[in-house]
Formats: structure tokens, C-alpha cells, sequence
């Protein structure tokens, strides 16, 4: 009777074991990816993290049911994918007033530079590179404190903040993707909101940043892209796009009155650019940033764009305590090279290296 009891039990434990077996293997197909890029969540220095993500973030699935007209519905979505539909909270992302500057520039080679200058104020900062199940590889930016998390989070910090640190993939402000298409987004010269009105689906500014970057191999195809959208900016203010690619085209997508304008240049700051009532619209900081760039005449590598931004950073310029901007990162992009020099908080003494690769990925030094 005794050894029949022990045969029962082990057969019983056998059972709970393979049970759980089962359920973690469940558990793994269902998040499995998101702990791996969660896990891969690495601090660089006070204020900055990077994080890698390869495999589905559930972009298609969210064009599929027609995208988002604001950041909160962008951020229902993003509970509801994360969570596989298990846990719904009240959540929070969105956007807020920032300055910001660009300039397109090749060397005496033809080589094309893209740089780009974030002024907002002092913020935590992630560099996120992705490769989707199907889109192109990109690395991208983003500001984590437009997430909303609150206070206590931390990006690299209990299993929960690193999983809610995914959603940085759905705020990007500027990246580049393996084809070299750089995509920033800026304030443009006033507060008014885009919101269109079609039977199309819809985006936000930062989704339209995420759209690109998966999925336009040039400013021709972005164009093309965003003309199949209706645009909807995030709150409380209006937004351009800068956009350049590898052949050197370089333009900014404005929208006014609802109407999607697209015109030519290599510097854009925060006034509108396209021919227009509104044109010229914006701050004299904005001006003098754009006068500073477009002063700038022959050839220039990735070091003379670097000095331009730094030329233009915030430091510059006069600040107060009601009005304190801080250039919070400065990128300089080679869309043929597909590679970049990332500069945090001013500090143009110290690069990290970015690197899209085929069989690589994301190189830090």
C-alpha cells in the first residue's frame, strides 16, 4: 500500500510538473518577447537608457484597427497589446511643447549628414532600436517622461516599469531606419491642433514618426505614406516633420487648415516654412536658429554638423526660470551609412555610436 501511495504521488507530481511546463511555455509564447526587450533595457548614464526590440510590437495590428486620433487612445492600445488584452488601466501618454532644430548637409564627397537638435527641458531619454517582424529596422529616440508614468518609475527598474518602458516605441521624435529615411519631429510656429476628418485611418505625430520608420525607404514613399492618413497632432500645439534620405532630398511636412503642405529645405526650426498665410509664423529664437543653420554655405562631415548643433543648442541662448530649455540631445545622422553620433544634454565632448546593420544591430561606445 505505501509504495502504491509514493508510485501515485510521483505520478501526480509528474502531472503538476509537465502542467507547468505547459503553462510556462504558454506564458513565453505570449510574452516572451517582451521580457527579452524588456531585459535588454541598459542605463548609459544619468537620464539616458537604450533598449532593444526584435520581433512583433503589434504596429500592424494597430493600423489594422484604424490607428489612433490621440495619444490616450494610443495609449489604450498599448495597455491592452502589452497585457494581451489581461489588464486594462487608466493610462497616460502624450506630448508637450519642445523647440528643436535640423539640418541637412553633405560632405565634399556627396556624403549626406542629418542633424538634429532636441530643446525641451531636463528629461529622462531613451534610444530604441527596433526590427519588426515586418518593417524596417530603425533606431529612434524618445522622450520617456511623455509616457506619464509617474513618479517612482524607472525605465531599468522593476519588471513592471521595463515592460511599461515599452511603450517608448509608439513615441519616437526622430530616428532613422536601415534605408536612411531621418524622420524629426518639431513645433512648428503656434498652437494649432491637426485634426483631419476623412474616412482615413488616423495617427498622431509620434505614430506618423513610427509608420515611417517601418515603413518608407525614402521622402518620396513618406510622403506617399502620410497622404493615406488623416494626421492628428498631439496636444495642445502645432508640429512639423523633417524629413531627409540618402539621395539628399530634405523637406518638412506642415499641416494647416487641415491641408497636408510639403516644401523643400534643408533647415527647419519652429516657424512654418511652406508657402502659405501662415508662413514665417513662430518665435525669434526659432528664427535666429534657422538664420544661425542656413548661414552655413559648402561642404560639411559629421564633425562640422555636430558644431552647428552646438551652435544652436540652448545654451546659447538667454533662459529663465518660467522659460528654462536645455538641448537635451543632438544627433548627427548618415543615411548612407546608416549610422549616427548621439550626443546627450549638451555634452559634445562624448558620442554614442548607432549602428543599423544587416546580421549586427545597435553599437554603444
Amino acid at each position: 500500500m505505501g509504495r502504491n501511495k509514493k508510485t501515485i504521488l510521483r505520478w501526480i507530481c509528474g502531472i503538476v510538473a509537465a502542467l507547468l511546463v505547459i503553462f510556462a511555455a504558454g506564458a513565453w509564447i505570449m510574452f516572451g518577447t517582451f521580457i527579452t526587450a524588456a531585459n535588454s533595457i541598459e542605463k548609459l548614464e544619468d537620464g539616458l537608457y537604450s533598449m532593444e526590440y526584435n520581433g512583433d510590437y503589434g504596429f500592424d495590428d494597430f493600423l489594422a484597427r484604424g490607428g489612433a486620433a490621440s495619444d490616450g487612445e494610443v495609449a489604450d492600445y498599448l495597455v491592452s497589446f502589452l497585457s494581451r488584452g489581461f489588464y486594462k488601466i487608466e493610462s497616460d501618454v502624450q506630448t508637450g511643447e519642445f523647440g528643436c532644430s535640423t539640418v541637412c548637409t553633405q560632405d565634399e564627397h556627396g556624403t549626406i549628414f542629418f542633424g538634429r537638435n532636441y530643446d525641451w527641458e531636463e528629461c529622462q531619454t531613451m534610444i530604441v532600436h527596433t526590427k519588426p517582424k515586418d518593417g524596417y529596422e530603425s533606431v529612434s529616440t524618445c522622450c520617456l517622461d511623455f509616457l506619464g508614468f509617474g513618479e517612482g518609475y524607472a525605465p531599468d527598474g522593476s519588471m513592471m516599469d521595463r515592460m511599461q518602458t515599452l511603450a517608448a516605441i509608439y513615441v519616437p521624435l526622430d530616428g532613422m531606419n536601415e534605408k536612411g529615411l531621418v524622420v524629426a519631429d518639431l513645433m512648428a510656429g503656434d498652437t494649432e491642433e491637426t485634426h483631419q476628418r476623412t474616412d482615413k485611418p488616423d495617427l498622431t505625430t509620434t505614430t506618423a514618426i513610427r509608420l515611417l520608420l517601418d515603413r518608407a525607404a525614402d521622402v518620396d514613399e513618406a510622403i506617399a505614406l502620410l497622404e493615406q492618413y488623416d494626421m492628428n497632432s498631439s496636444v495642445g500645439s502645432a508640429h512639423h516633420l523633417s524629413l531627409a534620405d540618402a539621395s539628399g532630398k530634405s523637406v518638412v511636412v506642415e499641416y494647416v487648415d487641415g491641408e497636408m503642405l510639403v516644401a523643400e529645405t534643408k533647415v527647419v526650426t519652429n516657424h512654418y516654412l511652406s508657402d502659405c498665410e501662415k508662413q514665417g509664423v513662430g518665435s525669434e529664437q526659432s528664427h535666429l536658429r534657422f538664420d544661425t543653420l542656413s548661414a552655413y554655405t559648402g561642404s560639411a562631415d559629421e564633425m562640422d554638423v555636430r558644431d552647428m548643433l552646438e551652435s544652436v543648442a540652448q545654451k546659447n541662448y538667454p533662459q529663465t526660470d518660467s522659460s528654462y530649455e536645455k538641448t537635451m540631445w543632438s544627433i548627427v545622422y548618415c543615411p548612407l551609412g546608416r549610422c549616427a553620433d548621439f550626443y546627450f544634454a549638451e555634452n559634445y565632448e562624448h558620442s554614442y555610436g548607432l549602428l543599423l546593420q544587416e546580421k549586427g544591430g545597435f553599437l554603444k561606445r
